[in-house]
């Protein structure tokens, strides 16, 4: 079936994105909850300051889509759960898929899913379920119509990182990010590379495939709206930000100074004026 209506949804007319991720509880870490722990409020929030899209999980979703009014953000479904983001790794790692994970889409009216394809030093079976999640997940995607977004995710030994700590390593972020491609994403959800003066290779490396670039960490303000507009300026069609927006003492401005820089083109140091005003 053809994507185009959902797609229509999810990025704007000028063919960019800002995608706030809120989904972080679906992971049971204790740290990833600051700043999100009232999602009623936190999703109001957001919903007011009118980004293009809010990802949540299947259960919170119904928060956003219960929500009165036409012009909501697009919702964009979490759709897989893994235990690998902890300082100590467990003995047991997965990365599992939710139940009939397009039809529960389909009744929260969804724009698009995502799921994870990790990398995980020393641990290749969690990167094999992560390719089964995406082969079983784009048959389901390709049925219905869904967008399929794909998260090509690098990590660092958690061991020596301290926990969940992406690794920019432009060497292993691209063979990643190509493998999310052949996979069938329609959309790739990237990690900034280290020096994002190379950030360029990710995007050719995506073909036609539209790059929405993951936040990671939380960084000061200048740094952020900063990153943001040189990765735009290399072709990237938009971002997915989630601590760095719910975790900032305003959450609301700092989504309007992003969408501006995405949207906009807006200097980050306009940018900044516009946040700290």
């Amino acid at each position: 079936m053809n994507i185009a209506p959902r797609m229509n949804r999810l990025f704007a007319p000028d063919g960019k994105c800002f995608d706030v991720a809120v989904d972080h509880g679906f992971f049971g870490e204790r740290n990833f909850l600051n700043g999100i722990e009232n999602m009623q409020q936190v999703i109001s929030v957001l919903v007011d300051a009118a980004p293009d899209a809010i990802q949540l999980s299947v259960g919170q979703s119904p928060i956003l889509q219960g929500m009165p009014g036409k012009h909501k953000p697009a919702l964009v479904l979490r759709t897989d759960i893994a235990n690998v983001y902890g300082k100590t790794l467990p003995h047991y790692l997965y990365s599992g898929m939710i139940h009939e994970p397009l039809e529960q889409a389909l009744r929260l009216d969804a724009s698009c899913v995502v799921a994870n394809l990790f990398n995980l030093p020393d641990q290749p079976e969690v990167h094999h379920q992560c390719v089964e999640n995406i082969m079983a997940l784009k048959a389901e995607c390709e049925r219905y119509g869904m967008p399929l977004m794909v998260e090509p995710l690098v990590m660092k030994d958690n061991t020596q990182a301290g926990g969940y700590m992406v690794d920019g390593d432009i060497d292993k972020i691209l063979p990643l990010v190509r493998q999310a491609v052949e996979l069938g994403a329609d959309i790739i959800k990237a990690d900034p590379t280290d020096d994002v003066s190379e950030y360029h290779r990710v995007i050719e490396i995506a073909g036609d495939k539209p790059v929405l670039v993951r936040g990671g960490g939380r960084v000061s303000d200048a740094e952020i709206l900063q990153r943001t507009y040189e990765l735009m300026q290399q072709g990237a069609k938009g971002i997915v930000y989630g601590r760095n927006v719910i975790q900032h003492p305003n959450p609301s401005g700092m989504t309007q100074a992003l969408m501006a820089v995405v949207h906009d083109g807006t200097m980050p140091e306009a940018a900044l004026k516009q946040l700290e005003a």
